[in-house]
């Protein structure tokens, strides 16, 4: 990883897992970093393994909080963010809603982080040669995304599918804002602001223990954790794919950067598949201004 001093960088559920591990990577190697978190007690235990680490309270589940954390951003650092690295989600939840009445997933891991994105982009085009890293999944190519039914209104909820609908939400939102980036002028050179994506693979993190618990499949637990420990790779190896979309010098706007190794569940950094759903460009508009009308934040570039 390039040297990171000088540059500041926001990671969004940096209390555990690759976003814990990609927050004290990126400290380690210079950077001043902005510690996501929704749980304040789970905040400060993280700050203890991020050098020089600062807690900014985020609850993606909430608008109001990603508006006030927006805000504490763009003032503690003088408007000026190199990185936003949206990598908070969740998985397999049970039918429920935000605070403001969305999907929970879609809510959380798509239109959250777009309305975040949006209001921090100022602090990036004047930081320079800014990156915003959004983490999607090989969870993506599934059954779509209903634009008109974000929020399962219409459709029997099933919450692997409301999973794979926010991943290529994800996907979708970071190649329409590198899109736009260049479409409003913005070249992306050294002094501008570039949007790519990435995804780990399968990795041994939280997510599917969380799922189950929320579910009420506590009693598999033992079964996940053995399944996990044999199938997945450790958070080191899997955080790797966007350590290097946020850092590397040769990561271009739009890329796309998962494992390298077997069906892209494996291995060291390499150009990602996209699923043709997540080629849409068509698609990727409507759901921008579908994510605009549900969060009321205004878009940018507009």
């Amino acid at each position: 990883m390039p040297d990171q001093s000088g540059r500041t960088v926001l990671v969004t559920g940096a209390t555990s897992g690759l976003g814990l591990a990609s927050a004290a990577a990126l400290a380690g190697a210079g950077a001043r970093v902005l510690v996501g978190a929704r749980d304040p007690e789970r905040g400060r235990r993280a700050l203890e393994r991020v050098p020089g680490g600062e807690l900014v309270a985020l609850d993606l589940a909430d608008l109001d909080s990603v508006r006030r954390a927006a805000a504490d951003v763009r003032d503690r650092t003088g408007d000026a963010l190199h990185v936003l690295m949206n990598n908070a989600g969740v998985m397999g939840t049970p039918p429920g809603v935000t605070v403001d009445g969305f999907e929970t997933q879609i809510g959380t891991n798509h239109l959250a982080h777009a309305a975040l994105t949006w209001l921090l982009m100022p602090a990036l085009r004047r930081a320079g040669s800014a990156r915003v890293v959004t983490l999607s999944s090989i969870a993506h190519r599934g059954p779509g995304l209903d634009v008109d039914d974000l929020h399962f209104a219409r459709r029997s909820y099933l919450a692997s599918h409301a999973y794979s609908q926010s991943k290529l939400a994800n996907l979708l939102f970071a190649a329409e804002l590198d899109r736009r980036l260049r479409a409003s002028g913005d070249t992306g050179g050294p002094d501008g602001v570039i949007s790519v994506a990435a995804h780990p693979g399968l990795t041994d993190t939280a997510l599917l223990s969380s799922s189950l618990r929320n579910r009420g499949g506590a009693w598999l637990l033992p079964a996940a954790w053995v399944v996990n420990k044999l199938v997945t790779q450790p958070v080191g190896r899997g955080v790797l794919p966007q350590l290097y979309a946020a850092t590397a010098p040769q990561v271009r706007g739009g890329d796309y950067v998962g494992p390298g190794g077997l069906g892209e569940s494996r291995g060291y950094p390499a150009p990602a598949r996209r699923s043709a759903a997540a080629r849409d460009v068509a698609l990727a508009r409507r759901l921008w201004d579908v994510t605009a009308a549900a969060t009321a934040v205004q878009p940018d570039p507009a």
